[in-house]
């Protein structure tokens, strides 16, 4: 297959190097805003570098779109994919607000072309297996679900005005992998915020750091926490119990925690340092996963609507940290 790749910023080469070296594709185009960087990415896999407007036009078009670039071309990117009938992958989110997402999504199901969103961690072992754990019973009544997900380090203030903030750029994986390891919806949220960290946050109007309180739709109670400042190392973990048992995702020896106990255990030796360590994997799964939907011989694991429904969820979290009430989802359109 001939794939297109547009954004060779730091998860777009990371993607270019996976798709060089998979076996079902036997060429890559890449193309950025910066020509320059995606003449070096092409540079350092093979591929050859295009310009954005020749992924959509002229000859030799891909076979379908990698979509890497800057949040605020996501949904531009999208649409003209979806009228140039090519299939794409685009790394969340869709858009940052729900007028833009539901705008891409229209422009997709009117062409009935295929769109597949990068939440990663659907592609991740432990997760898998806390799905297979709960859909089977394992667990018993679910009543309680933990999640939590912080980095060792803030961004660069450039990128907080850019991102969203904190609900929609990081909590919005802990909201799609809640909804995709229990099989249920939210119902209601109650979420809270804090700027006391870095000056940055509060220029920005953000939170570095964030609770949210998620009822499901069956009763039971989840959190989900959020941190750009934690400086023992990058930890994504979810803790599910039940009636019969209990299970964690992301508990192993680089998980950057350590114990009170007297013989518990210390701090890992090598924490994790970032998400692309912790979960590539993950990534390299979801991209053989889109071609193979390319392929028409798997199904769409993770549709753009599945992205509108994390979305949904982190602007009901905003809605209740401005108003500092619990929110319910029938308040939030798109549903």
């Amino acid at each position: 297959m001939r794939i297109g790749l547009i954004g060779t910023g730091r998860i777009g080469t990371f993607h270019a190097e996976v798709l060089s070296r998979h076996p079902a594709v036997g060429s890559l185009l890449v193309a950025d805003a910066d020509p320059e960087r995606a003449a070096a990415v092409a540079t350092r896999t093979g591929a050859t570098a295009v310009t954005v407007d020749a992924m959509f036009g002229g000859g030799g078009l891909p076979d379908a779109l990698v979509i890497c670039s800057a949040t605020a071309a996501h949904a531009p990117l999208i649409a003209r994919a979806a009228r140039a009938g090519l299939p794409a992958f685009c790394e969340k989110p869709i858009a940052l607000d729900l007028p833009g997402t539901l705008g891409a999504l229209a422009e997709v199901e009117a062409a009935g072309s295929v769109l597949q969103l990068g939440f990663m961690r659907r592609f991740d072992a432990g997760y898998a297996e806390a799905r297979a754990a709960v859909r089977e019973g394992r667990l018993g009544r679910l009543h309680t679900v933990r999640a939590t997900t912080s980095d060792p380090a803030p961004p660069p203030a450039a990128y907080l005005p850019l991102s969203g903030g904190l609900y929609r750029d990081c909590l919005v994986h802990d909201f799609d992998i809640l909804r995709w390891v229990t099989g249920r919806e939210v119902r209601e949220v109650y979420a809270t915020g804090s700027d006391a960290g870095p000056a940055m946050f509060r220029e920005a109007g953000d939170v570095d750091t964030a609770a949210v309180l998620l009822t499901l739709d069956d009763g039971t109670l989840a959190t989900a926490t959020a941190t750009r400042c934690n400086g023992a190392g990058y930890d994504v973990r979810m803790e599910l119990a039940g009636e019969l048992d209990q299970l964690a995702v992301g508990l192993d020896d680089r998980t950057p925690l350590t114990s009170a106990e007297p013989d518990g255990p210390s701090a890992p030796p090598k924490p994790w340092p970032g998400f692309l360590e912790r979960f590539a994997p993950a990534y390299e799964a979801e991209l053989d996963a889109f071609l193979w939907v390319v392929r028409g011989e798997l199904a769409n694991p993770c549709d753009g609507r599945e992205a509108l429904h994390a979305l949904r969820i982190a602007e009901a979290c905003e809605v209740s940290r401005r108003e500092r009430r619990p929110v319910a989802m029938a308040e939030i359109p798109g549903g």
